[in-house]
């Protein structure tokens, strides 16, 4: 016969259950602390203007520089617009400076293969 559990005071404040784990911090959306100032904007950007991006590539497609975890990365991602802030969307690619730098090397192959 099995042994009967033990039952504690349902007041004990050893475990409440999940009110006592830690909540995690609310994170602040990107496009409140982009720096770039892109805004809602939807104009070609040039180089010459804003060296560091973003850089449109086809209406809310855009590519810029982020860092993650203290380290850049080329991010080319599609955003929409939300109460007139652009917010990155989960259509889109991270690539590290040797990836980014492999994809250009490989980019004419590419080119060929598409027939331009």
């Amino acid at each position: 016969m099995p042994k009967a559990k033990k039952r504690t005071d349902s007041s004990s404040s050893s475990d409440s259950g999940p009110d006592d784990r830690n909540v995690p911090p609310v994170k602040k959306s990107k496009a409140s602390t982009d720096k770039t100032g892109s805004g809602s904007s939807n104009k070609d950007t040039n180089s010459s203007e804003n060296p560091n991006g973003p850089w449109t590539i086809e209406k809310l497609r855009q590519v810029r520089i982020n860092e993650f975890k203290g380290r850049k990365m080329v991010d080319i991602r599609e955003y929409y617009e939300k109460n007139g802030d652009l917010l990155p969307g989960k259509k889109g690619i991270s690539l590290s400076p040797y990836q980014w730098k492999k994809l250009l090397e490989l980019a004419p192959e590419v080119n060929k293969a598409l027939g331009d």
